[in-house]
C-alpha cells in the first residue's frame, strides 16, 4: 500500500495526510538522491553551533526548506542547520522541525545516515512539549531508503521504490519491554561518570549485544526493526546536557518510540513532557526498550 493511502485510510486529517504522505516523502527522494552523487565534502561554512557543514548538510536543508515552502501547508519551519525559526506562511496549518541530514559526518565512510522530521500544530513550538507533536518520521538512506512515520496512530516502515514512491512494509511496529541489544552512544562520558560506565559494563555482563554505528537515526532504527534494544546519549562535564537537540532529534524519536510501544528518559523526565524553552536546546536521551528505560532512572538516580 502507498503510504499517502495508508494514510488516508487511517483516518489521517487531509492536509497532515498530505504534508506527511507527499511532502516529506519527496524531500527524501531529493536527499537520496542528493547523497548517491557526492561525497563528504566540506561546504566551507559554519552550522549554528560553529560546527563545519559538508556540501551535504547545505543541499540536503536547502531541499527540506524549498519543499516546506512550496507546500501551502506550513505556518513556520525550524532547522538543526538554522539559527532561527523562519516565517513561512500566516495562513499555515503545522510548524515542522528537522534535522535534514542526521550523523552527516558517516557519509564518507559510507555509513547509513538520516533525516529527521517533527510536526507541530499551528506556530511557534517554544513552550510546548514533544506531546504537542502531531506527526514525527525518520528517513533512512541505507541499502534501503525507508520512512519510519507516526501521526500518532502507530508507528509504521515505509520503503522507497523504483517508481519514487513508498510502499508500506511494516504496520504497527513494536518494542519490547526488555533489551536485548544496546547502543552506548557518547561513551567518553563513562571515563568520569561512574554510573555510566557501570551500567555499561552490566550490559555487557548480561550479554547485550553492542549494535552502534555512530548515527542516532541507523541505531534508533535497528531497535525498531529488531523490536527491542537501547539508545544512550548522556551529558558530562564538557557537555552536561549531551549533544542531541530536543526539538529537532529527541522530541520527533521519543514520540515514534512511545508510539511503537517504547519510552524516552533524560535520566529523570519523560523526553516528550520537557518544556521546550529555545529552538536548539540540548537533553540527555536514552531512548528505547521500557524497562531499560525505567532501569536507566533506577540506576542514575
Amino acid at each position: 500500500m502507498k503510504l499517502l493511502e495508508f494514510l488516508q485510510k487511517s483516518g489521517c486529517e487531509a492536509n497532515l495526510a498530505r504534508l506527511m504522505g507527499e511532502i516529506i516523502p519527496r524531500t527524501v527522494v531529493k536527499i537520496s538522491d542528493a547523497i548517491g552523487k557526492q561525497g563528504g565534502e566540506l561546504a566551507g561554512s559554519e552550522n549554528v553551533y560553529g560546527e563545519k557543514q559538508l556540501a551535504l548538510d547545505v543541499q540536503a536543508n536547502e531541499i527540506v526548506v524549498d519543499e516546506l515552502k512550496k507546500s501551502g501547508l506550513v505556518e513556520r519551519l525550524a532547522s538543526e542547520e538554522l539559527e532561527e525559526a523562519v516565517a513561512v506562511k500566516s495562513s499555515g496549518q503545522f510548524t515542522v522541525v528537522f534535522d535534514p541530514l542526521d550523523g552527516s559526518s558517516l557519509v564518507d565512510v559510507n555509513f547509513a545516515v538520516g533525516s529527521i522530521f517533527g510536526v507541530y500544530p499551528g506556530g511557534n513550538p517554544i513552550g510546548k512539549t514533544g506531546d504537542d507533536q502531531v506527526a514525527a518520521a525518520f528517513a533512512v538512506y541505507g541499502p534501503h531508503t525507508t520512512l519510519v512515520i507516526t501521526t500518532k496512530k502507530g508507528t509504521h516502515e515505509f520503503r522507497l521504490a523504483d517508481n519514487e514512491e513508498f510502499y508500506l512494509t511494516r504496520e504497527n511496529l513494536r518494542v519490547a519491554e526488555d533489551s536485548k541489544h544496546f547502543a552506548p552512544g557518547n561513551l567518553r562520558a563513562a571515563a568520569e561518570r561512574e554510573d555510566y560506565l557501570k551500567l555499561v559494563n552490566e550490559w555487557i555482563k548480561n550479554g547485550l549485544t553492542l549494535r552502534y554505528s555512530g548515527g542516532m537515526v541507523p541505531d534508533l532504527n535497528h531497535i525498531f526493526l529488531k523490536g527491542n534494544g537501547i539508545f544512550t546519549y548522556p551529558g558530562y562535564s564538557k557537555a552536561p546536557d549531551g549533544k542531541l537537540r530536543l526539538l529537532f532529534e529527541c522530541n520527533p524519536m521519543a514520540l515514534l518510540m512511545e508510539q511503537a510501544g517504547g519510552a524516552s528518559s533524560d535520566g529523570k523526565t519523560r523526553i516528550l513532557a520537557k518544556k521546550i524553552t529555545e529552538l536548539h536546546q540540548r537533553t540527555p536521551i536514552y531512548i528505547g526498550s521500557k524497562k531499560t528505560v525505567e532501569q536507566i532512572e533506577n540506576y542514575l538516580s
